[in-house]
This record gives C-alpha cells, structure tokens and sequence, in this order.
C-alpha cells in the first residue's frame, strides 16, 4: 500500500517597507566580522539586495501582530539599508524582500542561517575573478566592486592562470594554497606540471622547493648583469621575467640565460668602442675582471677638469640652499617628504659637481689602455690610464756634468749602474792634478760613515723615521719606480693566484679601490716633490696614507705550496686589533663561495649553528645542490661565518705602551734607572 508523504510548506515571502522592520535581539551574531557594514551598503547600492531578510511578526502582550517584523537573521544587511536611509540614498518605505518565519525558534533561525552556509572555494574566488576579467572588466574595476586591493585580484588572476591539471590537484585538497602559489612563479604549465611530477618523489614539498625548482637556472633580476641591461630592453627583446606575486623576488627572474648574455655582450662592446675613440692602444672589456688585474700595471695621474664659472655658481646656490634647509630642519624629528626628496637631489647634484672628468695627455694615452666592465651594482665601470710594461717609454738616464759636485756624480753612476765595487783598486788623484772627482773608492767609504751616521740620527727621531718610511712605502704605491728613497724598505702586495668569487665586487675591493684613488688624487704628480708635500701635511693626513700603503701589503691568503703557520697567527692578532668583522663587510656564504665547495656535513654543520639542529635536519635528505641553495637562502641574514672567516675573541684590558707613555725600549729601561749613568751624555741622561 503506498504511503502517503507529506509536503513541506516554505515560509511566505514579500515585500516589507523598510520603516515597519526593526533588529531582534535574537539574532546570534554578536561579533562583527567579514565585510564592513559601509562596504556591504555601498555593494548595494551597486547590484541591490541580493539576499531577502529572515522576519517575524512583532506581537504585542496578548498575542496579536503590530504592524511591525523584527529580524533574527539578516541584521548586517538591514544596518547597511538603514546607513543607506540615513545617507538619503533609500526611502524610509523602500520595499525590502522578506521571508516571513512563523512558529519555531528565533535563534534557531539565526543560527541555521549562519552556519549552514557554505563558504566559497578558493578555486572557485579565483575562477570568478578570472570570468569578470574575460568579459572586460579591468583588474580597477574588480577591486573596487569587491572591496580589495588591486594587487590582490592581480594574485587571485594568476592563482587561475595556473595549469588546470595543478587546480584540479588542488580542488581535490591534493595541495595547499602555498605551494599553489608557487607554482604562479612560472607561467608555463608544462614546466609546472614537470615540477608536480618531481615533487611527487621528493621529500621535500614546502613552497621554497616549488619556486627553486621553477627558477633553477635562471638570472636574478637583482644579478649585476640584469641591472646593466634593464628589463625594458630585456623584454622588448624577447625575454620572459618570471614574477613572484606572493612573496619579494627582488624583481624577478630572467628566464632566458642566453639572452641575457648577448645583451650584456653587445651593450659592453658599444661601450668599449666608444672608449676607443678617445685614442687608446687597447681597450679590454668583460662583465667582470679578477681582482688585482691592474696589478704591475702604471696608471696614469690624468688633470681634472676644473668647473666652470657658471658652474661654480650653481655649486655655490645649491650648497646654500642645502646648508638652509638642513639648518632649518636640523631640530625636526621627522622631515616632510618634499624636504627630503629636495636634499636627495641636492645631495646628487653636488656629487655630480665633484665627481668631475680627468684629461690625460694624448701622448700617454697613445701608450695606455682601459678596462670597460660592470660595477657590483650593475653600473658601468670604465678604468682609464693602465699602461702595460712592454708599452712604456724608454727612459733617459741622469747623466752628471763635469761641473757637477763629486756626490753627485758618483750618485749618478750608481743610479745608471756605472759604480765600481767597494774592494776594487782605483788609484788614487796625484797632487798635481787639481780639484778632480773623488775616486769611487774614497766616495764609497765616506758615505758609508755618512750612511752610519744617518742610521743614528734617523734613529733617534721617530717622526722623521715615520716621514721617511712613509715616503718611501708611498714611492713604492703610487709612483712608476719608487727610487727616489734611500730607504731600503720595500711594499709586497700579493696577487691572488686562486681568484675567489665574487672577490673585485666586495665591499672590501670597493672601499679599497675608493681610498687609494683618493689618496692619488692628493698626492703630488712628481716624485721628487713627494717629500715636501709630506712634510707640510698634518700628522692625521701623514698617519692616514701610512695605514693605507701598510694595509696594501697584508698576506694572509692561505696557499698549500707555502706554509706559514706564525703569519697567520699574526694576521690573527691582527684581526683582533683591528676588530675585524667578516659578516659586517658584508661577506655571506654563498652557493659558490663556499657552500656548493663543501661536503654535505659541513653544509648541514653551518645550518646548525646558524639556525638550529631542526633547521639542518629539514634539508638532510637533500642532493648536495639542492641542501648547498636551500642552505644559501637559511644563512641570508644569519651572520655566519665559516672557521677561517672567524674573529679571534678581543682580549679585554689589554695595555699598550702608548697608554703610558713608554716605547717598549722605555719599559726595559725604566727598570733600570737606578743604573750608574756616569759615563751617559749629561743631556741623554737629563732627558
């Protein structure tokens, strides 16, 4: 027999004015949460009520209806009508759709509504977003309809644009949402689903992984390379630029490696032949150079060309207008952002002023070269004036007249190799032969006495040994030969045989390179007036060059052929002096600094230290390629530093002689003043 089913009846539903509906206090949402009331009226305002509100009829105390609904479900989209009444934008008897409840429970209602509703999948967000977009609406036009940035439609389009077979993976929960995002890195889908296939085998899956996978190969936006060329020039010629939307990339990926290097190929020969015409022998160009490859090379002290008389005005207006500014301000906090951009671009200008062009005389540019490359920061590098050995001019030697006084032409021999050694006879001048040279044997005892006696004098005053020792390691920097010294003091500076990567575009290189041109730059073109111009700078000038020319001849690069274990202990305590810190010079470990030269363990020991034991056993199942650039991106901004890199700890409360006025002779000495001091000069033993 059949059985009767009973028919369910849905409430009634009809327009109600807005002024005859109130809020109930049965409504279970207390917390606001989601969508502003202001966004949620200005949507609709935009497209109309999308959604009719859940009433029920107010009754009065004996049971019978007033007239009036209240609203136990729909209370965030009846504040967004009312703020719209308020704002004179809808009638206080605009017809609001209703449902109209009867019988059950008010909260239950509420409660029903707001939890069986089932949020939208991402998928489906993303999809939406892309439909819009499809049918003409700009990514503006959907950020201002929903209520979001632009950059997050940009994110929600490219979430869609990934392979379907990837969005399917995710529809089912076969991925997260990260790692979908990293997929978005690249825009081919056959290079993602090759990816999805390796990461099915690997251990591996975390997003890093993704995106590592998706750019092995490619070039940084940030390579010095790329910044040489421009992205512009880079697309306009073909290239793709893998994008990151979720996460910083640093601008980027380049994809096409090749590309890349013929732009950079064809940009650095335009420059190179440009650099020709100014008429030098040779021209070499590269992206980079080792460090010390100007080594045993001369360069050139070319003339700057002095500024203008228009120029110097400008320099002068914009100098007063920073020194007023900075003078107005100088108590200010915070400066206003026009203020600050102004003293940016007065800043720049006045570097513009001082960083003038060098002329070199055409007659040694004629014999020199220059070097054209890419500065660490994507610049272009041109080192004018080198000139190689086999290029040099002949020089001609000093040759004594006969009215010259006899030092000087014995001094004169010896400089063009003409002197005869010490033990060989000459005869010596008969009377009768008048005021003739000295013989070389006599000029050689005597000046051996004057060398003795210049030893003792010199010995006796430190800052002319200072001056002199310091000239003679100045001769030996900056000039061609450096004899213009009588002091046998020579300067080593080592070229490195085994180039470290990286090592000309250090920050290290940089500062060094800058201070020695600068110290060119002040230095006197001639030799023979090195001395004078030593003597009239002050001590801080004098000390300041000094410490510059004894740092050029530090050694302490380790080489297997040449063991020296008490050097490198004194580059040690030389750290210490010096409180030498690798990581604040900016040297980070690196896939091919270090990290991809390494065995596994120490890849893993480095991690460790820097981030943890779980850190390192994260990568430990890792190829050694993939643990060495996972292991690059951990140590970052970590500040590690491999054994030999390490500072020796500081000593605290060392005392040095200078702190007690003493020389380390002195110390000795003083321990010995109560010594007999008769047979002491009265003015030695005075003092």
């Amino acid at each position: 027999m059949a059985t009767n089913v009973q028919k369910i009846t849905l409430s009634p539903s009809r327009d109600i004015p807005f002024n005859k509906l109130l809020l109930s206090q049965s409504n279970v949402r207390r917390i606001k949460a989601g969508v502003s009331v202001e966004e949620l009226a200005e949507d609709i305002a935009r497209r109309g009520l999308l959604q009719g509100l859940s009433v029920r009829p107010v009754v009065d105390g004996a049971g019978v209806e007033t007239g009036m609904f209240e609203i136990p479900a729909g209370g965030r989209r009846y504040r967004a009508l009312e703020l719209l009444v308020k704002q004179k934008r809808l009638a206080r008897t605009a017809p609001v759709p209703c449902v109209i409840r009867e019988g059950g429970i008010a909260e239950e209602d509420s409660l029903a509504e707001n939890v069986q509703r089932a949020p939208l999948h991402p998928l489906d967000q993303f999809r939406a977003f892309l439909a819009l977009r499809e049918k003409g609406q700009s990514e503006e036009e959907i950020a201002a309809a929903f209520f979001v940035s632009v950059g997050v439609v940009k994110q929600r389009l490219k979430l869609a644009s990934v392979s379907p077979v990837l969005l399917e993976v995710y529809a089912e929960d076969g991925m997260t949402l990260d790692q979908l995002m990293a997929f978005t890195v690249s825009g081919d889908h056959a290079r993602q689903e090759q990816v999805f296939e390796r990461l099915k085998t690997s251990y591996d899956k975390q997003p890093y992984a993704i995106r590592r996978m998706l750019t092995e190969g490619a070039v940084r936006a940030c390579d010095k390379r790329a910044q040489f060329i421009g992205l512009e020039a880079y697309v306009e010629a073909g290239g793709t630029i893998l994008r990151d939307l979720f996460q910083g990339d640093d601008g980027g990926w380049l994809q096409d490696v090749a590309l890349v290097d013929r732009l950079v190929a064809e940009k650095l020969k335009a420059e190179a032949d440009a650099v020709t015409t100014e008429g030098w022998k040779w021209v070499e160009m590269a992206p980079d150079f080792a460090y010390g490859h100007t080594y045993g090379l001369r360069q050139l002290r070319g003339e700057t060309i002095p500024l203008t008389t228009e120029e110097e005005a400008s320099r002068d207006a914009i100098q007063a207008e920073y020194d007023r500014l900075s003078e107005t301000y100088a108590e200010a906090d915070e400066l206003p952002d026009e203020v600050d951009a102004r003293l940016g671009e007065i800043e720049a200008a006045i570097e513009a002023f001082e960083a003038r062009p060098i002329t070199f005389d055409p007659l040694d540019v004629a014999h020199a070269g220059a070097f054209v490359s890419i500065a660490h920061d994507g610049a272009l590098r041109i080192e004018r004036g080198y000139v190689r050995t086999e290029d040099e001019r002949p020089v001609e030697p000093e040759v004594a007249t006969e009215n010259a006084e006899p030092h000087l032409v014995a001094a004169a021999a010896m400089r063009t190799g003409e002197a005869v050694m010490a033990d060989a006879p000459t005869p010596e001048p008969e009377e009768d032969e008048g005021l003739s040279a000295l013989s070389d044997r006599l000029m050689t005892e005597l000046t051996s006495h004057r060398t003795l006696g210049l030893r003792q004098a010199l010995g006796e005053r430190s800052d002319v040994a200072f001056l002199a020792a310091l000239h003679a390691l100045t001769l030996k920097s900056f000039y061609r030969y450096g004899s213009d010294s009588c002091l046998e003091l020579d300067l080593k500076s080592v070229a490195f045989s085994a180039q470290a990567p990286g090592l000309n575009d250090s920050a290290s290189a940089a500062a060094i390179h800058a201070r020695h041109e600068g110290w060119a730059k002040v230095l006197p073109k001639d030799s023979a007036d090195l001395w004078d111009a030593l003597q009239d700078w002050d001590s801080d000038s004098r000390s300041g060059l000094f410490a510059h020319v004894v740092s050029l001849s530090v050694n302490a690069v380790h080489e297997a052929w040449n063991r020296r274990p008490r050097a490198f202990n004194h580059a040690d305590q030389l750290a210490r002096a010096v409180y030498l810190d690798m990581a604040g010079a900016g040297w980070k470990p690196t896939v091919d600094n270090f990290l991809g030269r390494v065995t596994k363990a120490r890849i893993l020991q480095a991690v460790s230290e820097a981030k943890g034991a779980r850190a390192a056993e994260r990568i430990a199942h890792l190829k050694k390629g993939d643990m060495a650039r996972e292991a690059e991106a951990l140590l970052t901004e970590t500040g590690w530093l491999p054994e030999p890199l390490r500072g020796a700890e500081t000593a605290a409360g060392e005392e040095t002689a200078a702190q007690d006025g003493t020389t380390a002779m002195g110390e000795d000495e003083a321990l010995e003043d109560t010594e007999d001091t008769t047979d002491i000069p009265p003015a030695v033993a005075a003092e």
